[in-house]
C-alpha cells in the first residue's frame, strides 16, 4: 500500500472525522501505470450512511444555515487556501489513482481552488428579488433558500474539480454536502477531505461505495437534491430515483462532441487545438473532440499534420515527463480497444496511433489514435468513445459540417476553426449545444454556465446557473399595517353576484 494513500484506505468521511469502516466488501486499488495495489476501499454499510444522512441535516440546518453569507463565504475562501497549501499532494494522488499527468493533475487542483474562491462570493451577491406590489403599502420579494442535503454522486475523470462545481455551489447556497466519490478514484477524494476540518461537523462528508451507497443516499428522505456526472444509462436510473421523489437533481451524461475545421482556419493552429482536445486526459473528457469535420480542401493536408502530432506525444506514467498517462481503468482499456477495433470493421483507417505503445509490459497504456475513411455513419463517430482518438470525416461545405454537428443524440459543447466571421456567428447560432468554442477548444469559466441538451443532460454548473441548482425561491407579501383587502375578502358585495344578464 502506498503510504500517500493508507490514512484514508479503508475509511470514510463522516461527521467532520476520517473513520475506519466495518463492512466487508473491499476493493483494491491499483496504479494505472504501474498496476501496482496503492490502497483500498469499503463499501459504506447501510447503517452509516444513515447516520452520515443525520449528521448532514444537523450541520446544515444549525450554524451553516443561520449564519450570514458573508461568514459562509469566509469559510468557503478558507477552504480554497487549504487546497492551495495541498496542492502538490492533492495532484500526486490524482495521477497515482487516475493515471493523468501530473501536469494536467496541477491543473485540475489549481480550478478546483478557483471554482472555490468563486462561489464563495457569487453565494452573497443575490439572495432574491423586490417586485411592485399587486396592493399598495405591501412589500412583494422572493428570497432564496437552501434545498438541505445535497447528494453528489461523482465520476473519476475529474473527481476534485467536478465535486468542487457541485459542492462549493451548493455550500455557498447554504447546503450540506454528502459526495459519493467514483469507485476509480475514491483515495484521492477522501485525501481532500481534511480541507473541510474548519467547517461544521457533518456539513461536507464522503461516503466510499459503489451503487448501494448512492441508491441509499438518494432514496433517503434526509436528503433534499442530487447532481450526477456519468453515463446516460446510470444517469436515467438516479432520474428515476429523483423523480419519484421529486427532488431536484442535475445532470451531466457525456458528450459527443463536434469539432469543425474550415478553410479559412490557421492550420497549425486548428491541428494542435484538435489534438488538445482530443486527446487530453487521454480521451477521458466529456467534451473531448470526438468527430472532426474537416473541409475537403484542407482535409488531407489537416489529417497528416494531425497524425504528426499524435505521434509526437510523450506517453508514460503520469509523474514523468509526459503528455499522455495511461487509461484509468483496465475495463476503460477494453472498451475502448473495442471501439477502435469496431471502427476498423467498419473500414476507418488509422494514420497515427491505434495500438498499444511498445515497451509497455505493465499499465493501461494506448497510443493516441488518428482516423481517416471515416464516415457519419460509423459507430465511432455516432457514440462517446472516451479515449484518446480522433476521428476525421471529410465535409463539402460549412453547410454539411453543421447538419452533421447536429446529427448526434448529445448536445455537450461544440468547436470551429474558422476566421470566417459568418461561418463563427452561424456555428453559435446553429449547433444545438450548451457550449460552442470558436477556436479555443475545451476552455471553461467559473462565471459562465456548463452543460449540454439532448442526452447530455439536465442544468447547468457554473455561474449564478449553478448556484441556482442548490436553492429555492420564496414568495414573500408583507403587508405592514395588517390592513383587510375589502375588494377580495368575504363577504362578497351583493353588486358582485350574478344577475343574469350578460
Amino acid at each position: 500500500m502506498s503510504k500517500l494513500f493508507e490514512p484514508v484506505s479503508g475509511k470514510a468521511f463522516v461527521g467532520g472525522k476520517m473513520s475506519a469502516l466495518k463492512g466487508t466488501q473491499e476493493t483494491a486499488v491499483l496504479n494505472p501505470a504501474t498496476e501496482q495495489r496503492i490502497g483500498a476501499w469499503i463499501e459504506t454499510p447501510a447503517g452509516d450512511v444513515d447516520a452520515a444522512i443525520t449528521a448532514a441535516g444537523l450541520a446544515q440546518s444549525g450554524w451553516w444555515r443561520k449564519h450570514s453569507g458573508l461568514e459562509r463565504a469566509q469559510k468557503l475562501h478558507e477552504v480554497a487556501g487549504a487546497i492551495r497549501e495541498r496542492q502538490a499532494l492533492l495532484a500526486e494522488a490524482l495521477t497515482r489513482e487516475m493515471g493523468k499527468p501530473f501536469k494536467e493533475s496541477m491543473d485540475e487542483v489549481s480550478w478546483t481552488i478557483s471554482a472555490f474562491d468563486y462561489y464563495a462570493e457569487i453565494g452573497r451577491h443575490e439572495m432574491g428579488r423586490i417586485y411592485a406590489p399587486t396592493m399598495s403599502g405591501q412589500l412583494h420579494c422572493s428570497i432564496k433558500e437552501p434545498l438541505g442535503v445535497a447528494v453528489l454522486i461523482m465520476p473519476y475523470n475529474y473527481p476534485l474539480l467536478l465535486f468542487a462545481w457541485q459542492a462549493a455551489a451548493a455550500l455557498a447556497a447554504g447546503n450540506a454536502v454528502i459526495v459519493k466519490p467514483s469507485e476509480v478514484t475514491t483515495l484521492a477524494t477522501l485525501l481532500m477531505m481534511d480541507v473541510f476540518a474548519g467547517l461544521p461537523e457533518g456539513l461536507v462528508q464522503c461516503l466510499p461505495g459503489g451503487p448501494a451507497v448512492a441508491t441509499r443516499l438518494l432514496e433517503s428522505k434526509g436528503t433534499h437534491c442530487a447532481a450526477f456526472t456519468g453515463t446516460v444509462a446510470t444517469g436515467q436510473v438516479v432520474g428515476r430515483i429523483c423523480g419519484e421523489r421529486f427532488k431536484p437533481v442535475l445532470m451531466e451524461t457525456s458528450g459527443n462532441d463536434p469539432f469543425i475545421v474550415m478553410p479559412s482556419a490557421p492550420l497549425d493552429v486548428a491541428v494542435r487545438g484538435a489534438a488538445f482536445a482530443s486527446f487530453l486526459n487521454c480521451g477521458q473528457v466529456c467534451t473531448s473532440a470526438e468527430r472532426i469535420y474537416v473541409h475537403e480542401d484542407i482535409h488531407d493536408v489537416f489529417a497528416a499534420r494531425l497524425a504528426e502530432e499524435a505521434r509526437r506525444l510523450r506517453i508514460g506514467n503520469g509523474l514523468e515527463k509526459v503528455d499522455l498517462g495511461p487509461m484509468a481503468t483496465r475495463a476503460s482499456r477494453d472498451r475502448y480497444e473495442a471501439i477502435l477495433s469496431r471502427a476498423r470493421a467498419e473500414g476507418a483507417k488509422p494514420i497515427a496511433g491505434g495500438q498499444r505503445p511498445a515497451g509497455f509490459n505493465r499499465g493501461w497504456f494506448v497510443e493516441p489514435t488518428v482516423l481517416v475513411n471515416v464516415s457519419p455513419a460509423m459507430d465511432i463517430v455516432n457514440a462517446e468513445s472516451f479515449g484518446p482518438v480522433a476521428p476525421i470525416v471529410r465535409v463539402r461545405n460549412f453547410d454539411e459540417a453543421i447538419e452533421l454537428a447536429n446529427r448526434s443524440e448529445y448536445g455537450l459543447g461544440a468547436n470551429i476553426y474558422t476566421k470566417d466571421l459568418e461561418e463563427a456567428m452561424r456555428a453559435v447560432d446553429e449547433i444545438d449545444s450548451g457550449m460552442v468554442w470558436v477556436n479555443n477548444p475545451l476552455l471553461d469559466n467559473d462565471a459562465a454556465p456548463f452543460g449540454g441538451r439532448k442526452r447530455s443532460g439536465i442544468g447547468r454548473e457554473l455561474g449564478s446557473e449553478g448556484l441556482e441548482q442548490f436553492r429555492s425561491t420564496k414568495f414573500v407579501v408583507i403587508n405592514p399595517k395588517a390592513t383587510p383587502e375589502e375588494a377580495s375578502w368575504f363577504p362578497y358585495a351583493d353588486d358582485a353576484a350574478f344577475t343574469g344578464k350578460a
